[in-house]
């Protein structure tokens, strides 16, 4: 290869390459090598250790170090890109490990209030939702939920206060209550703590007589045993 050819296609590497949102290094992907690496060690072993009634839940990876990081990175350092490699790896899991692998429901990301969407710019639940559906093929309803009474910041809520924050924060979005689906929905969520944003959401759709399966989360901070509670 000539030494220009091999000069133009280094400028264009370095060009293209942008910066990881999580250490800074230069990376062509969302995530550098090494963070990547990282990452993916936090992912749990078994991802279906929480799927059982009242409400399954599917996790993908445990809630803290590289993965907490990301997930705020993702949410309040304005990087949504960073939601299309953990909607995938989610999505790799969940066609692996899937509990219900002939049933083929609809994915609905657990909303944002408008404003804070408008904050925001995007909801992280959705473009997780998307990347998970690229990768397992399911349809998507990014309007299935609505989220009608803005609610303060869960972090730092008793589970009691959790509860009370989110009674009556969603409503059934405008594309189920022109037709509801006759499959069961899945729900999707960046991360699952105490579960109370899920029991609202999962209340609100049944209510309405949708049939919930579960809900998939990027990562999850629930013991096994803390489920029921």
């Amino acid at each position: 290869m000539h030494t220009w050819i091999k000069n133009l296609t280094g400028l264009l590497n370095l060009f293209l390459q942008s910066h990881c949102p999580l250490c800074q290094r230069a990376t062509s992907q969302e995530f550098c090598h090494n963070c990547t690496r990282q990452l993916q060690k936090c992912q749990r072993k078994d991802p279906m250790s929480l799927w059982k009634e009242p409400i399954p839940v599917f996790g993908w990876g445990e809630y803290g170090g590289p993965v907490k990081r990301a997930i705020a990175v993702m949410k309040y350092e304005n990087q949504p890109q960073i939601a299309r490699p953990l909607g995938q790896w989610l999505g790799e899991a969940w066609l692996l490990n899937s509990p219900k692998r002939d049933s083929q429901p609809v994915v609905v990301p657990i909303p944002l209030h408008p404003s804070k969407q408008k904050q925001r710019k995007y909801n992280q639940a959705g473009l997780i939702a998307q990347s998970f559906c690229e990768i397992t093929g399911l349809k998507l309803k990014l309007n299935g939920l609505a989220r009608v009474r803005e609610t303060e910041a869960q972090f730092g809520l008793s589970v009691s206060k959790r509860e009370k924050n989110l009674a009556q924060a969603f409503a059934v979005g405008q594309e189920f209550c022109d037709r509801p689906p006759n499959v069961p929905v899945l729900l999707v969520d960046d991360i699952y703590t105490t579960g109370a944003t899920a029991r609202s959401a999962v209340q609100t759709l049944r209510h309405y007589g949708i049939v919930v399966l579960g809900l998939v989360a990027v990562a999850t901070a629930v013991k096994d045993e803390q489920i029921h509670n």
